[in-house]
């Protein structure tokens, strides 16, 4: 939970739901810096539902799984830099741990044999008709991210699970391979460069990106067939209105963007990016996003001072404004600040943590949004109380905390320097020693983490 990154990952945390871009489900957390979301599916954070789903990440004896898995493609030693891939996931009963109670209602009458069956005989209509791949997919997939449309942009560093990526890399175009993940049986078909969507800013597009820091505020505008609103984490107005009543509407609030229109109230009135729609905070433009951001990236990094922009990410429509850089916050009493002061102890934490949200900041949690300032005042002191005297922190998770993607899982964030987290939640985490415990702000609450390794 850095800062909006959407601070934007963080929207793209909280939006899109469980884990399916990454490796694992720390990865798409509101606590690592994303508002939005991924969904479940293919393993990667995030962003979409590419593969990974957000859990234990257990998975049962090997003894227990059919191996089906596209061996010569996956024993190719060439592999492409950037593919676009679409998928269908097929899990079964014994995954359901690994799927923390978001496992679709099919895997779970489903053994591991029937998915393996039904995983060949897909593979096999595809492999006949590979332009039938939308409509298989929109019949079969359980990864909420893949029933958008949408493919997947799978790079060699890319945050998907590695199987899911080790494959994809070796397809060619309309070629389809089978792989098994820790979320089940993913039939894979590699498709074409998507065209961009006629109503994106081509022209600021076409520039070459600037570099240095650049902060932005904007406006999301969804629709029902998004990552966020499948996954049932978007704003009720998105769930509601079609692709097409969403291209209109972002038309007519880019219009307004450019007219000179004030955007803190623009972005009040029709943003559904609970991190920002109500504060009118701007926030940097991540390095690196998740599968299915990369436009809203692309977007930022090439708009001038006060420049208007539309791009289309997975969970929807962004107006994005390029703007100054705000003036540094001053520090919350609540935040760990003699923690804060010293210089990094590590390049690479596993950290967990508990969000807490008041009225004025907070994700999207009722328990947040109602809390006073004064009551979230005594319930941080008496958490970090807790956890320096010994107290687990995941039963803590389960009972208190506001971050959608581990709360109930209890799983951990992996933490770089470069990680897709919002920079005070990654700066914290960094200066932590192990089993240490701290506090620190972000634009979703106050997060408590304590590192583990």
């Amino acid at each position: 939970m850095r800062n909006h990154r959407l601070v934007l990952v963080a929207t793209l945390v909280l939006l899109i739901g469980a884990g399916c871009q990454k490796g694992t489900s720390k990865d798409n957390s509101a606590g690592s810096g994303s508002s939005s979301g991924s969904a479940t599916g293919s393993g990667s954070s995030a962003a979409k539902g590419s593969g990974a789903a957000k859990g234990s990440g257990a998975t049962p004896a090997a003894s227990m799984d059919k191996d089906i898995d596209s061996k010569d493609i996956l024993a190719r030693t060439e592999t492409s830099p950037e593919v676009h891939v679409k998928h269908v996931l097929l899990a079964w009963k014994e995954l359901a741990s690994v799927y923390g109670g978001r496992m679709d209602p099919r895997a779970d009458k489903r053994t591991n044999a029937e998915a393996a069956t039904l995983a060949e005989q897909i593979a096999a209509k595809l492999k006949a008709s590979p332009d039938a791949i939308d409509e298989v997919v929109k019949e079969s997939s359980e990864d909420p991210g893949s029933l958008t449309g949408d493919p997947y942009t799978v790079k060699a560093d890319a945050p998907f699970v590695p199987e899911f990526k080790n494959l994809s890399i070796r397809l060619k175009e309309k070629e389809v391979g089978i792989v098994k993940t820790r979320f089940g049986y993913h039939v894979i078909e590699r498709v074409s460069k998507p065209l961009p969507d006629p109503l994106e800013s081509a022209d600021i597009l076409a520039r070459e990106p600037q570099t240095g820091t650049i902060h932005v505020q904007h406006i999301l505008i969804g629709w029902k067939d998004t990552v966020a609103s499948r996954s049932g984490n978007g704003d009720k107005r998105g769930l509601a209105r079609t692709k097409a009543d969403a291209d209109k509407l972002a038309t007519e609030v880019l219009a307004k963007v450019r007219a000179g229109g004030d955007m803190a109230k623009l972005m009040k009135e029709y943003s559904e990016d609970p991190s920002s729609k109500d504060t009118g905070k701007s926030f940097e433009v991540p390095s690196n996003v998740p599968s299915g951001f990369e436009s809203f990236q692309n977007l930022g990094m090439r708009l001038k001072l006060n420049e208007v922009g539309l791009a289309k990410t997975a969970i929807g429509w962004h107006i994005v404004k390029r703007v100054p850089p705000p003036p540094p916050p001053p520090p919350d009493s609540l935040e760990s600040a003699d923690i804060l002061k010293r210089q990094p102890l590590t390049q690479k934490a596993k950290v967990k943590h508990i969000l807490l949200g008041w009225t004025e900041v907070h994700a999207q949690d009722e328990r947040g949004v109602k809390r006073s300032r004064a009551d979230l005042e005594k319930l941080v002191k008496a958490t970090v109380a807790k956890l320096k005297k010994g107290d687990k922190i995941e039963p803590l998770m389960a009972e208190l905390s506001e971050d959608q993607g581990s709360a109930k899982s209890g799983t951990s964030y992996d933490v770089t320097p470069d990680a897709s987290l919002v920079p005070p939640f990654k700066d914290l985490s960094l200066r932590l020693k192990v089993g240490e415990v701290g506090a620190v702000k972000t634009n979703f609450g106050i997060h408590i983490i304590q590192r583990v390794e």
